[in-house]
């Protein structure tokens, strides 16, 4: 414990974003790029300060990944830079994408905030690794000797490309498979360049490469027959010793609603990777685009917010985000008790940027002219719980009608596609659409593994890697027998 008065003498503090009229004007990050100034680092060093190296650190348990969190805490305390990137990766792969991209369950169980402000893990996270890179100290992690086995990793989001880059390393030959014509997945296609710009995720790969992982795109694992990127899933488990599935929950949730079949309602997932896709170069123009339209997003999570910020770089004329339960309180509930995560009213940098976020609403149907939306009905509801589980009923009166000449729907994932690997493999699925694994993430059909979204359902990054670390172990041991890779996470295992 560096400090042993840390957490009483100094306030959590974070970072500062860019003003909201400069960084509507580009796409880059809502934080500055990282620096390295002496002001910078002393700042994170004396946040490091307010760890308390707690006799049972919830933090640690709080994180699926399970980092070592008071250690690097006491190591960036006493500027000892060197050795925090190493106990940061020694538990995570892509700290540069969790330190942007987690919601820091691991903020939520920090002992500190039981009745002050938790540390400020997320942000420390990020400045060790941002500083490695700086200084030279990532560089790729060869294998000392190679096993003879070979792996196929279909799907390269984060738990594809942590299971890869586990697998490469134990000395297998490793080759990534993604259907898309760039490495990366959501982390590619669906993060807005404003939450984390793509060179980040580049240099990664870049090291990655180095260390012996192939990647190959266009590559459609057991797609539609017709499909000209399709590559058979049987014969991609006939040619490896191995084969993980990491391919997530891509089937979105729809709204089947009267006007559901109007022009400008687009799913989330078909509105941000052409977004993206601009940005990277790929693509001239948004073939989907906000600019001067009044959007409406329905949808009240991450993917919501991203839509949101997203319509508002392409120059909204106004933005509505629905969300159908009830907004959430200031502070926790006696019903939310720490560890377990705060559920409490949020603003992510999207929504400082230009938003009316409307709660307990119900969509019904959408109003069209020309055969395209023009409005949307819908009315509040008041939400009571049986078993946990939320129950709507209308508020008399309540109808309304809104304009809408772009409606985004931002309702989730509900599982795998069925056209893909999944199907001709012939992997069974649980109740909810996931697919089937045990304990040591094995399929129904031996030889396939399953890990991330795709067995979880829809998760958070940190979930992701933390099972693609662990379903690499797996693989390894039963590939060799024994197996030195760590394995964080069971796939019963449920956050705080």
């Amino acid at each position: 414990m560096g400090d042993p008065r840390g957490f009483l003498t100094h306030d959590r503090q974070t970072p500062s974003m860019r003003p909201v009229p400069v960084r509507l004007l580009d796409w880059k990050e809502a934080y500055p790029a990282f620096g390295d100034s002496d002001e910078e680092r002393l700042s994170v060093q004396v946040q490091a300060s307010r760890c308390m190296d707690c006799g049972i650190p919830f933090c640690n348990q709080g994180c699926p990944l399970g980092n070592l969190i008071p250690d690097w805490n006491d190591l960036v305390y006493r500027d000892d830079w060197r050795q925090a990137i190493e106990a940061l990766h020694a538990t995570n792969n892509f700290p540069e994408f969790t330190g942007r991209l987690c919601p820091a369950p691991c903020e939520g169980a920090c002992v500190a905030g039981i009745n002050t402000d938790a540390v400020t893990i997320k942000n420390i996270e990020l400045t060790i690794i941002e500083k490695a890179w700086a200084e030279g100290w990532v560089t790729p992690v060869v294998p000392s000797k190679k096993t003879g086995k070979s792996v196929a990793v279909v799907g390269s989001g984060p738990a594809g490309l942590a299971a890869a880059q586990q697998l490469t390393r134990a000395g297998h030959d490793v080759a990534v498979y993604e259907r898309a014509p760039r490495i990366g997945g959501l982390l590619r296609y669906g993060i807005p360049e404003f939450k984390m710009e793509k060179h980040y995720l580049d240099r990664r790969l870049e090291q990655m490469e180095a260390e012996g992982t192939r990647f190959v795109t266009n590559a459609y694992v057991g797609g539609p027959d017709d499909h000209p990127d399709r590559v058979s899933a049987e014969q991609l488990a006939a040619d490896h010793d191995a084969v993980v599935m990491a391919g997530g929950a891509t089937n979105w949730r729809d709204m089947p609603l009267p006007g559901r079949e109007l022009d400008g309602i687009h799913q989330a997932m078909e509105y941000l990777p052409p977004a993206n896709a601009v940005q990277m170069g790929d693509l001239d123009d948004w073939p989907i685009t906000a600019e001067g339209k009044a959007v409406v997003i329905i949808g009240g999570g991450d993917t919501g917010a991203d839509c949101l910020g997203t319509a508002n770089r392409q120059g909204a004329r106004s933005v509505h985000q629905f969300e159908i339960m009830p907004r959430p309180p200031q502070e926790r509930s006696e019903t939310n008790p720490w560890p377990t995560w705060p559920v409490v009213f949020r603003t992510a940098s999207a929504h400082e940027e230009g938003v009316e976020r409307v709660y307990s609403v119900s969509t019904t149907e959408f109003v069209g002219r020309d055969g395209r939306v023009t409005q949307l009905k819908g009315h509040r509801v008041d939400v009571s719980f049986d078993d946990g589980r939320p129950s709507f009923e209308k508020v008399d009166g309540s109808e309304f009608t809104l304009d809408a000449d772009l409606v985004l729907l931002a309702l989730g994932f509900v599982g795998p596609e069925a056209d893909t690997a999944v199907g001709e493999l012939g992997l069974e699925l649980d109740g909810r659409g996931n697919v089937v694994r045990d304990m040591d993430w094995r399929s129904s059909r031996d030889g396939i593994y399953v890990c991330g979204d795709m067995g979880r359902g829809q998760s958070l990054i940190v979930w992701a890697i933390a099972e693609g670390r662990a379903c690499a172990a797996s693989v390894d041991a039963d590939l060799m027998g024994e197996t030195l890779l760590p394995s964080p996470v069971k796939p019963t295992d449920k956050p705080l």
